[in-house]
């Protein structure tokens, strides 16, 4: 069962794909997409990751920052990101800490959902219905 609305978004740490260590708490202050998937390169992540690169953009200009979290290592984050030109962060879960945290453990991988987190550090929307081809578009349509 996903977080719900409402709840306080719990703080993580971990390391980015160019090993830069990345906090939650960084980003106080803005609007967070925090968005959960199972692995790199894999045909439905992918998609998912090229619908959140296509509408950057338009992030970029509602001052939102996006995040992707798996359980791959920085390593495996790099080359994803290389490979299909994505400008947002990847975190590595490596230990399925955070994953744990935000309810989106499914064992060796994370399961498919996203938080939307609020400049106060709430949750504010939860999407664990995830179409991967439109997810990026969905977000932004619900959050409106």
């Amino acid at each position: 069962m996903a977080l719900e609305v409402g709840t306080k978004a719990p703080d993580f740490t971990t390391k980015d794909s160019e090993g830069n260590t990345v906090s939650l708490s960084d980003f106080k202050g803005k609007t967070v997409v925090l968005y959960f998937y199972p692995k790199d390169d894999t045909p439905g992540c992918t998609k998912e990751a090229q619908s959140f690169r296509d509408n950057y953009e338009k992030y970029q200009q509602q001052d939102m920052v996006v995040l992707g979290v798996s359980r791959d290592d920085e390593a495996s984050h790099k080359m994803f990101k290389e490979k299909y030109g994505l400008p947002f962060t990847l975190l590595s879960d490596t230990d399925g800490s955070i994953t744990k945290a935000y309810d989106a453990d499914g064992g060796d991988v994370a399961k498919r959902i996203t938080y939307v987190i609020d400049t106060d550090g709430t949750i504010s929307y939860v999407d664990s219905n995830v179409n991967t081809s439109t997810h990026a578009d969905d977000v932004l349509s619900a959050i409106k």
